[in-house]
């Protein structure tokens, strides 16, 4: 909605909007982004439950829900994902680099198929995926094992936010 700014009918129009919120649940929470996307989800009154396996509970910000399990099986935390409507998959290997081409595919891929499954079993409105911008000649591997999880996720039917950063800056 729109209004007037100072009460008056010529002045700069100011939006509002209402902020829905959300329910969100999050693959990778313990990572270097999904620990700063909690932070930023919790003060902004969304709800949020993030899967973690055990002995890292600690590691999520106070307000978060805690969901143990294995990222790379979905049977261990897809009842725990309802009543969520938003699903942000970040889940993947730490500092990639060319010689980790095995731990690609059995990470990066093995949890993105486990979160698409919980997210279709669970009906979620919307998934999002952290991916990687593409070509990317030096880490071919990477982005091909990425690249199938993108296309895992338009396949599945969810409606999919897909982001590709070039970099992810931090530790």
């Amino acid at each position: 909605a729109t209004q007037p700014a100072g009460g008056s009918s010529a002045g700069v129009q100011i939006m509002s909007e209402a902020i829905t919120r959300r329910r969100v649940f999050i693959t990778g929470g313990t990572g270097f982004m999904g620990n700063r996307l909690i932070a930023a989800l919790l003060p902004r009154s969304h709800e949020v439950r993030a899967l973690v396996r055990k002995g890292s509970e600690a590691k999520l910000p106070p307000g978060c829900e805690v969901v143990v399990g294995d990222p790379l099986d979905s049977a261990s935390y897809a009842s725990r994902v309802p009543p969520c409507d938003t699903f942000v998959q970040l889940v993947g290997v730490t500092h990639p680099n060319p010689s980790k081409a095995t731990e690609f595919r059995a990470v990066d891929f093995g949890s993105a198929q486990a979160a698409v499954k919980a997210a279709v079993e669970a009906s979620v409105q919307h998934f999002v995926y952290v991916s990687v911008a593409q070509p990317a000649p030096v880490m071919k591997f990477y982005v091909q094992v990425r690249a199938e999880c993108e296309e895992m996720i338009r396949a599945s039917g969810l409606d999919a936010t897909i982001l590709r950063p070039w970099y992810v800056l931090g530790p």
